[in-house]
């Protein structure tokens, strides 16, 4: 009967630890694989930064923004998303 008892009473002090022990195991898991995560979204983002910092790219979005070079002169071609849907049209019949 006191071993039983006894067997008891260690098994209450040792539920605590261990419980905890497999919640932080459980917590630490998880939090590795968000830095895997975010470690994976970081050298995407250095790769899309090394695009983005090219010649070609600054180039692409000055252009966009209707910047032009010296000496070149900026039209603005207005209706062609009209003209694409009737282009379109034309070619469906």
């Amino acid at each position: 009967m006191l071993f039983l008892v006894l067997l008891v009473l260690v098994a209450i002090l040792y539920a605590k630890p261990l419980r905890t022990y497999y919640d932080k195991r459980e917590a630490l898991s998880e939090r590795r694989a968000q830095v895997e995560l975010l470690r994976a979204d970081r050298q995407d983002l250095q790769r899309r930064l090394a695009r983005a910092s090219s010649a070609e790219a600054i180039e692409r979005e000055a252009r966009r923004l209707f910047y032009v070079k010296p000496g070149e002169r900026l039209y603005i071609v207005k209706g062609i998303e009209r003209w694409r849907r009737e282009q379109a049209r034309h070619r469906d019949n």
